[in-house]
């Protein structure tokens, strides 16, 4: 019981100190296991909701890093433009296959 109090502590303080990364964090977890699911699967919703997280939490990083630089910016929208790429190949492969 300790083990998942300190885990939910932890999830409770990343929340509330820095918001913004905390729903960028989810939005991408929530991606992987959406494409994941979609990997087992192969159902195209699926697929469109999870590189559908990924533009958001992509454009979500972006958008953080223009307002309030962090000490790793460069990083950061390398990783943001690198996650939009796939999923903006992600969806030419969806539009292909419709």
């Amino acid at each position: 019981m300790r083990f998942w109090r300190f885990w939910f502590n932890s999830f409770i303080l990343s929340s509330q100190y820095n918001p913004p990364r905390f729903v960028e964090m989810l939005m991408v977890l929530l991606a992987i296991v959406m494409l994941i699911v979609w990997n087992f699967t192969l159902e195209t919703p699926y697929m469109i909701l999870g590189w559908s997280f990924v533009i958001g939490a992509s454009i979500s990083i972006l958008v953080r890093e223009a307002i309030a630089p962090s000490p790793d910016i460069r990083f950061n929208q390398l990783a943001a433009f690198f996650f939009l790429s796939i999923s903006l190949y992600g969806f030419v492969y969806v539009f292909q296959t419709l």
